[in-house]
Parts: structure tokens; sequence; C-alpha cells
């Protein structure tokens, strides 16, 4: 599992990235579970995630925060990228973040996607 950590913070919320390559479910439900060993990813307000599986299987999950899973999702989707489990957390600060929360989702997982893409230039 790769953990980019706090990718940015807004009005007291903090958002963080993860993710894992994944073939089933059994396996998203094992990261998330590995996620979640961490006492401070397990205290967060919303893990929220998405996956294409390898046989094209769209999964997502929102954890309480409405809609942020289809995002995930549909980045995903747009970049092609299968078997991969992406989770977005968030720690909520106290303030209503309205439609930015959407954006954030989509800077952590475009964040995401960047290492990823740095890694397999390095790797590759």
């Amino acid at each position: 599992m790769v953990k980019l950590g706090v990718v940015l913070t807004d009005r007291g919320s903090k958002y963080a990235v993860s993710g894992a390559p994944v073939s089933d479910r059994a396996d998203v439900d094992a990261v998330l579970k590995s996620l979640k060993r961490d006492k401070a990813y397990a205290k967060a307000t919303h893990n929220t995630w998405g996956v294409l599986l390898p046989d094209g299987t769209p999964l997502k999950g929102d954890d309480g925060e409405a809609g942020a899973g289809m995002v995930i999702l549909r980045m995903l989707e747009r970049e092609a990228l299968s078997g991969h489990a992406i989770i977005v957390t968030r720690w909520y600060g106290g303030k209503h973040l309205g439609g930015d929360r959407f954006r954030h989702v989509q800077t952590c997982v475009s964040a995401y996607l960047d290492a990823q893409r740095d890694g397999a230039k390095k790797t590759g």
C-alpha cells in the first residue's frame, strides 16, 4: 500500500490519499482494513474509495461522504486504471465545504496518479 499522507487542508479539514493494487472485492476489503490499522486513518471521518477491478467491474464506497466514491471511480475510468484501489481520507474540520470537497477529492486522486506515474518512470 502507498500512503501519500495529507495532501491538502481546507477550513480545518485534512485530506490524504492512499492506494494499492487489488484483484477482487476481498482485496479491496483487505486494503481498507490494513489502512484502518493506522489509528489516524481509523479515526478519520471518511475513507472514501473507488476501484475498477481487472474484469472491468466498478466498485466504490462513500463512507458517509455522498458522491465522493463516484468522483474517484470516474477519474480511474478516465485514466483506464484497473486493478488499483484509491482511498481518499478526510478528517472533518468543523466547517462544511460544499462542492469544494469534490475538488479536494479530485486533487488527492490526481496527486496519487501523478505519484504512480512518477514511480513507473523511475522503475520502468
